[in-house]
C-alpha cells in the first residue's frame, strides 16, 4: 500500500467531537500509561523501602517504635524535651507507645490552623483472651478475640507470629515477638478438612465457616515429664514462657498480646508492579505520611502527621482519636510558641484543614457486581478521593465541603498528583467509617484520600506501588 502525505494528514486529522471529549470527559487511565522511566524507578524503589517498614512492624505498637526511630534520624525531638519552639522546628509527641503525633512548626502562628494528615497503625488480628491458655486432646491451645472486621475464615491453616507486650504488678514490662524470624516457631489455628467437613461445617454460611470461639491457636504438644500431674502439655508451656520471660499464667491478665500473619511483605506479579503484605490498611498510610513529613521544612502553616490507634474499632479508647490526647499535644505546641490563652485551640481546630489517609476497597474483576465501577477506585490510578463514607444514606459520614475538595484538587495538580475518585461499593450493599468525623467533630475541613486495597482487611492485602507513590506526593503536597 502506498501511504501520501495526504492520507497520513487524514489519519491524525481529529473531529471537533474527539477534541471536545477529550477536554471534557474524566478520562481515568492508569498512572502506568504515561509515567515516565525515572519516575518508574523511584516508585520501584520507594515501595522497596516501604515493604521494608511493613516487615520491621506489624503492630501499632512496633509502628510507633520504628517511626519514631526514624524521626530521630531525621532531626526530630521529643516534645517533652523542648522548652520553646520556633518556625521550622522539627517535634513528636507518644501517646501510650500507641500513637504518634509529628509536628514541623510554620512561619504562621497555630492560630491560623495547621494541615494535618491522619493514618491509622492499628489492623484487624488476633488478639489473645485474658485466660487464654488451656489443654485438650494431649495439645496446648489459645483461646483469642480477633480484633477489627475480619472474614474469620481466612486466619485458619496460615503461619501466625506473635507479637506484644506482658506487664508484671511489679511494673516490669515484657515485650514478646515470635515467629518473624526463620528460625522461629509460628502459630496455626486450625481447620476441618473436606473429608468431615460435609454435612456440617458445609453448611454453614460463609461468614460463619468458622466461629469467632473456634479461632484457637496451636501452641505446643510436649507434655512435661511428670506422669503424676494434669495438664502436661500446658505446664510446659508456661514453664518454657517462664524461663524465657519470667512470667506466669495469671500474668496473661495485664497483657496485650497480638497474632498477625507471618508473611513476608513481597512484590506481586510477573512485572512486580503491585506490593502483597499483611495490614497494608492502614500503613501504606502511615509511612508514606511519616516519609512525606520528612520532607516538610519551614511550612507556611504547621504541618502535622499522625499515627493514631484503635480505627479498626471506633476511634475509640486512650489511644484512639475520640480521646484528648491529641489535643494535649496542640496544647503543648501552643504553650511552647507562646501562644496559648483561653480558647485558642477551638481557634486553631476551626482553622484548620485535614486529610484523613486511610484506603479504599480496589476494584476487583473477579467479583466485579459488588462495586460500582464508574465511582471505584482502582489499582494504579493514584490516590482516590472520597468525599463521603458512612453506609446507605452517608449515615455516619462526615461529607467534605465541596470547595474543600476543590482546594485539594488543585493542591494535586500543583503537585504533579494522579488520583481519581470514588466511594466504598454500592450504595445500599457497602460502606465504612474512618477518623475523618473525628476531625471534622474539632471544627475542621477534612476530606479522606488514600490508595485502593484489594482484598482489605484480609491476611495479605494488595496495592500498587505507583499508588503508593503517588500517595507520599499528595501528602507531602498538603503539608508543604
Amino acid at each position: 500500500m502506498i501511504i501520501n502525505e495526504r492520507t497520513v494528514e487524514k489519519e491524525v486529522e481529529r473531529t471537533e467531537g474527539e477534541s471536545l471529549k477529550e477536554k471534557l470527559f474524566n478520562n481515568k487511565k492508569t498512572v502506568w500509561e504515561d509515567i515516565s522511566e525515572d519516575e518508574k524507578k523511584e516508585a520501584f524503589k520507594f515501595s522497596d523501602e516501604y515493604m521494608f517498614y511493613l516487615n520491621q512492624a506489624k503492630t501499632e505498637k512496633e509502628i510507633v517504635s520504628f517511626s519514631k526511630e526514624i524521626l530521630l534520624k531525621n532531626d526530630f525531638k521529643d516534645i517533652s524535651e523542648v522548652t520553646e519552639l520556633k518556625p521550622g522546628d522539627r517535634v513528636f509527641g507518644v501517646n501510650r507507645n500507641r500513637s504518634l503525633y509529628i509536628a514541623v512548626i510554620g512561619n504562621e502562628n497555630l492560630e491560623n490552623g495547621l494541615n494535618i494528615v491522619g493514618a491509622h497503625a492499628d489492623s484487624p488480628r488476633i488478639d489473645l483472651k485474658q485466660n487464654p491458655l488451656y489443654e485438650e486432646g494431649e495439645l496446648g491451645l489459645l483461646k483469642t478475640h480477633y480484633y477489627g472486621g475480619i472474614k474469620k475464615y481466612q486466619w485458619t491453616t496460615i503461619p501466625l507470629s506473635m507479637h506484644g507486650i506482658i506487664v508484671k504488678t511489679n511494673g516490669e514490662r515484657v515485650t514478646i515477638s515470635i515467629g518473624e524470624k526463620e528460625d522461629e516457631p509460628v502459630f496455626y489455628i486450625t481447620d476441618l478438612p473436606p473429608h468431615l467437613s460435609k454435612g456440617g461445617q458445609d453448611d454453614r454460611k460463609l461468614i460463619e465457616g468458622i466461629a469467632g470461639e473456634e479461632l484457637n491457636l496451636i501452641a505446643g504438644s510436649i507434655p512435661f515429664d511428670d506422669k503424676q500431674i494434669s495438664e502436661r502439655v500446658k505446664l510446659n508451656i508456661l514453664k518454657i514462657l517462664n524461663d524465657k520471660y519470667g512470667i506466669k499464667e495469671v500474668d496473661f491478665t495485664s497483657s496485650e498480646i497480638e497474632f498477625v500473619p507471618a508473611f513476608k511483605a513481597r512484590s506481586v506479579g510477573f512485572d512486580e508492579s503491585l506490593v502483597g503484605g499483611y495490614g497494608q490498611d492502614d500503613k501504606v498510610c502511615c509511612y508514606t505520611a511519616l516519609r512525606a513529613i520528612l520532607e516538610v521544612k519551614n511550612p507556611q502553616k504547621t504541618a502535622i502527621c499522625i499515627l493514631t490507634d484503635k480505627e479498626e474499632i471506633g476511634f475509640v479508647g486512650v489511644t484512639g482519636m475520640e480521646s484528648h490526647s491529641f489535643e494535649r499535644f496542640i496544647l503543648e505546641l501552643l504553650d511552647k510558641t507562646n501562644e496559648n490563652k483561653p480558647g485558642m485551640i477551638e481557634k486553631v481546630f476551626s482553622n484548620s484543614k485535614a486529610i484523613s489517609a486511610d484506603v479504599d476497597a480496589g476494584f476487583d474483576p473477579t467479583f466485579s457486581g459488588f462495586f460500582d465501577i464508574k465511582n471505584c477506585s482502582k489499582l494504579g490510578h493514584g490516590v482516590c478521593i472520597c468525599k463521603y463514607g458512612g453506609v446507605r444514606g452517608k449515615s455516619g459520614s462526615s461529607e467534605s465541603p465541596a470547595e474543600f475538595v476543590a482546594e485539594v484538587r488543585r493542591i494535586f495538580d500543583e503537585n504533579g498528583v494522579s488520583y481519581t475518585s470514588g466511594e466504598l461499593g454500592r450504595v445500599d450493599r457497602a460502606g465504612g467509617g474512618t477518623i475523618a468525623v473525628t476531625f471534622a467533630n474539632r471544627g475542621m475541613e477534612v476530606l479522606d484520600c488514600g490508595i485502593a486495597v484489594v482484598s482489605m482487611h484480609s491476611p495479605y492485602e494488595l496495592t500498587s506501588k505507583v499508588d503508593i507513590y503517588n500517595a507520599f506526593k499528595a501528602y507531602r503536597g498538603f503539608m508543604k
